[in-house]
């Protein structure tokens, strides 16, 4: 089954196929697909995942990132 990524990026619609294999979630494919470095994220993630007892904080830090950069409204979209 074919899964699609929809998702706004600096308040322009945008929409990008999705494969498991090459990206490990959505939040890195979109990323990708509008060039943006994920480093300093991904290990600021790993910190917070040693730190952190619940998946909450990761969750909330991910969301407050990715909204920093300009993303918003991101779902799936199965076809």
């Amino acid at each position: 089954m074919a899964r699609r990524i929809t998702y706004t990026f600096k308040n322009q619609p945008r929409e990008i196929n999705f494969a498991k294999d090459k990206y490990h979630d959505m939040y890195q494919a979109i990323a990708a697909a509008e060039g943006i470095d994920l480093t300093n994220y991904l290990s600021m993630v790993r910190q917070i995942e040693m730190t952190s007892k619940g998946s909450s904080a990761v969750r909330n830090f991910r969301d407050q990132e990715f909204a920093r950069m300009g993303f918003s409204d991101i779902y799936f979209i199965k076809e």
